[in-house]
């Protein structure tokens, strides 16, 4: 068993507090690609844990105290709430009761769907809908214990001077395995960052960063409180399918999300495909204006897939063959676009 470290445990119970909390330990320490422990800041939020936790066994983050955030009592924080500019998801909605929403199932049934399938029941429960947005990314070289790390000689994203998995590389490729934050993109949501300072809403889109050390907007002393969704469009319909080892607690090695309008007639008005875990951001796929305007029949799939194909490169960041996976690309890729032209992927209301 691994220990976790010593720590001091703050409990606030007012977002403002926890705000403050951070501000007076965090303030400016996440300005570069630094140590981890330095850029993370002394201070660390911890909503469910089911990451942290395992991340502070590893000795992957060496904090002063962990400011625990499922004491706060603002309503916002939690929970569905449908409003006038569109529906709001709480930072602090474990992931099992998003997955479970009767609004958000309406609205995003992939989107609920996503959420369902992540990890396990009992890590759904404890997880929140904010902490999978803003899970550290993960690489094969990287989530191993502090013994493994040193007997191989560190890595970038810890300690190190090198990455193991791009010889001579100077940018982490660690990967980002957050099934939210695929969908999200997808669906152009956006994310309520908070701190001390003020507040602002960033799209999701451009929430990331395509470097593994430090791969969100987000500066240590500032928390994500809310995502907002815009209120789908008439004929949305949506698609999500991913990828893993086991079809239950492992994180996804491909995620594919896609947002779909039609027409009328059937043909395609827009279309927005997000392919994820292979690299340090979800990416979404560009080049696909060909398909505006034409029926999305299996021909047109067929060359989506094939332009996913060319834009993702899979790296050997887990362990799992990435030849295997870039293969897996446009077959994930037509699944997902089935499933938003099924009944699977219904027209939101």
């Amino acid at each position: 068993m691994l220990p976790l470290p010593r720590f001091r445990f703050e409990t606030p119970r007012h977002l403002s507090d926890a705000l403050a909390t951070l501000a007076s330990g965090n303030r400016g320490t996440a300005a570069d690609h630094g140590d981890v422990a330095a850029r993370r800041g002394p201070l660390l939020p911890m909503a469910g844990g089911t990451d942290l936790l395992p991340n502070l066994k590893h000795d992957l983050f060496a904090p002063e105290a962990i400011v625990d955030l499922t004491r706060l009592g603002e309503a916002r924080l939690r929970g569905v709430r449908d409003e006038k500019d569109g529906l709001h998801l709480g930072a602090l909605t474990p992931l099992s009761e998003a997955a479970g929403d009767a609004l958000l199932g309406a609205y995003y049934p992939a989107l609920a769907r996503g959420y369902s399938l992540v990890a396990s029941p009992q890590i759904r429960n404890m997880g929140t809908v904010g902490g999978n947005l803003c899970l550290d990314t993960r690489c094969t070289y990287y989530n191993q214990t502090a013994f493994w790390r040193e007997s191989l000689g560190y890595c970038l994203k810890r300690e190190g001077t090198r990455c193991h998995v791009v010889p001579g590389g100077t940018r982490c490729v660690a990967a980002s395995s957050s099934d939210g934050a695929t969908l999200l993109t997808a669906l152009g949501a956006e994310a309520h960052i908070e701190s001390a300072d003020g507040d602002r809403w960033v799209a999701v889109e451009k929430f990331f960063v395509g470097e593994g050390r430090r791969n969100l907007h987000l500066e240590a002393h500032e928390l994500v409180t809310e995502v907002r969704l815009p209120r789908p469009a008439a004929g949305l319909t949506m698609g999500y399918e991913k990828l893993r080892p086991r079809n239950a607690i492992d994180f996804p090695i491909l995620s594919v999300a896609v947002a779909l309008e039609r027409d009328p007639s059937g043909a395609c008005k827009s279309l927005r495909l997000v392919v994820a875990a292979l690299g340090s951001k979800p990416r979404l796929v560009a080049g696909l204006d060909g398909v505006i305007g034409k029926p999305l029949d299996e021909e047109a799939m067929k060359r989506i897939g094939e332009a996913a194909y060319k834009q993702c490169h899979p790296l050997t960041n887990i362990t799992v063959d990435p030849d295997w996976r870039h293969e897996m690309v446009p077959v994930y890729v037509r699944r997902a676009l089935r499933a938003a032209t099924s009944s699977h992927g219904k027209e939101t209301r």
